[in-house]
């Protein structure tokens, strides 16, 4: 395992595990929410439904500020000893769910196309499975359940969230995401960053327009923003290490009506992604220039709208160990596997700003499965025997955690 330690497995003795019967609650509870995505800042349903359950087993779950997303102690806080935080993200994404599943999405252009619904639905298991061990006195240690709204949304929900005070009395922080290149009952862990930096970047180019006949007597804005869109990329990757992963990739450019009308205006708008985080912190000021010379270059005047994001996620080499002992205890050491950083951003990363944690990537591909699936696409789908491995999972790092700072 690349720079982890993992115990021997324990699973015969480690409580908390999942029984039957809320094993087929948690799966029904899932898809009720795949049901009825929610966009971000949007998941008031979701919230509900979360709030409703917490409190049917005798917790006190408190609603974040904006009227979306929970917290929901388990246990009794103890200021001497940070908790363990456990976090998912509520909200879906607004795109058509294009499956043919009896739970298919009945939200027109609505899905729960990132595993979301997965993510709420194990937390929530894990709550309830350790809300049954501190009822009879076996929970050794706190523990915070943190549902967030709109880690869809730019910069993310969980900067709403910290400022909220949610990592009040938080030690650390763990959580997974969904992976549908790893096989259900195994995760994918790494030390240090696990995904990349992800901001938005909108371009505005301005000249006086003119005739296509006579581009010389004005600004030819269509080239200008065609060079933009090609050169300002090879120019950064000129301009930074590129172990540093600094990419821009256009998603939209926009210019003129007629073809025999050189226009006054054009757009593009795009990403700007990275793996580390000294690049992302100098990015905006390195794209700036790059985009002003270029423009210049062709006598357009531009102007930059650079919009934050997140920050990679940098998992910590004692969070990541603590989520392969939990597996191992679980499964045994042939359930870790090592993975790769993605360049997929992720708001998990707001709260390693406060304090250490870490992410695992959640297999939930059925073994043997040929079929490539991919997150944000209106086909994905989970095997979902992925949520008792995540429960699972969840609890023994929490009783892992509390029993190692004990």
């Amino acid at each position: 395992m690349n720079q982890l330690k993992s115990r021997e497995p324990g699973s015969t003795t480690l409580p908390g595990t999942l029984s039957a019967p809320l094993r087929a609650e948690l799966i029904a509870f899932r898809r009720d929410l795949h049901m009825h995505p929610e966009l971000g800042n949007q998941e008031f349903r979701t919230t509900a439904a979360l709030k409703a359950r917490l409190e049917a087993a005798g917790l006190a779950p408190k609603v974040l500020p904006g009227g979306t997303g929970l917290i929901c102690d388990i246990g009794t806080p103890d200021r001497k000893r940070p908790m363990l935080a456990v976090r998912a993200d509520l909200d879906g994404l607004p795109i058509p769910d294009v499956k043919t599943v009896a739970y298919r999405s009945t939200v027109a252009n609505r899905a729960h196309a990132c595993g979301h619904d997965v993510h709420t639905t194990t937390v929530l298991g894990a709550g309830l499975v350790l809300a049954e061990l501190a009822r009879q006195g076996r929970l050794p240690a706190p523990v915070r359940l943190l549902f967030q709204p709109a880690e869809e949304v730019l910069p993310g929900g969980a900067a709403d969230a910290v400022q909220a005070g949610v990592l009040d009395g938080v030690g650390r922080i763990i959580a997974v995401h969904c992976d549908p290149k790893v096989d259900v009952g195994k995760i994918g862990l790494r030390v240090g960053p696990i995904t990349s930096a992800c901001d938005r970047l909108e371009v505005t180019l301005d000249g006086p327009g003119g005739h296509t006949a006579r581009p010389h007597l004005t600004t030819d804005l269509v080239t200008a923003a065609a060079r933009v869109a090609t050169d300002v990329p090879a120019v950064l990757a000129r301009r930074v290490d590129a172990r540093s992963g600094l990419s821009v990739t256009w998603g939209r450019i926009e210019s003129g009506h007629a073809p025999n009308v050189i226009p006054q205006h054009a757009e593009l708008s795009g990403t700007v992604r990275c793996l580390d985080l000294p690049t992302w912190r100098a990015a905006p000021d390195l794209v700036h220039a790059a985009v002003d010379e270029i423009a210049t270059l062709h006598r357009a005047k531009s102007t930059v709208n650079y919009v934050r994001g997140v920050p990679p996620v940098v998992n910590d080499a004692a969070v990541a160990e603590l989520l392969a002992d939990a597996m191992t205890a679980r499964r045994g050491a042939h359930a870790i596997e090592d993975t790769e950083q993605s360049l997929g951003g992720e708001d998990f990363s707001w709260y390693l700003e406060h304090v250490p944690g870490a992410m695992a990537r959640l297999g939930v591909r059925t073994p043997g499965d040929a079929r490539v699936r991919d997150l944000h696409a209106g086909d994905f789908d989970v095997d979902e025997r992925c949520v008792e491995s995540a429960v699972e999972l969840f609890t023994a790092a929490a009783l892992i955690d509390a029993d190692v700072r004990r």
